[in-house]
């Protein structure tokens, strides 16, 4: 084979090389937003789930203020109950 054809055929596989990591790359940014959304939402749940726990409201339409003695956790919680949110985690 000529130095041309010799050439030519290594652009080629360079270029097939690049393309395979350009796709990689595409791939693993995709995993990452997705990864960032679905910790935001989690955050969010969480947030949504604090306020209500501690009494708080949406918004400034009324008093809404948790009283001091109030559990941190909601009425008739117990450690060997289960939340939906629980199901994830193995059991103790």
């Amino acid at each position: 084979m000529s130095f041309e054809t010799i050439s030519l055929l290594l652009n080629w596989m360079e270029l097939g090389a690049l393309l395979a990591i350009l796709f990689r790359l595409s791939s693993t940014f995709n995993l990452i937003a997705n990864t960032q959304r679905e910790l935001r939402r989690a955050i969010h749940h969480l947030g949504e789930r604090r306020g209500a726990e501690l009494g708080f409201t949406k918004g400034f339409d009324g008093p809404g203020i948790a009283l001091a003695s109030q559990s941190r956790q909601a009425p008739g919680y117990t450690e060997g109950m289960r939340r939906p949110d629980d199901l994830a985690r193995p059991l103790p």
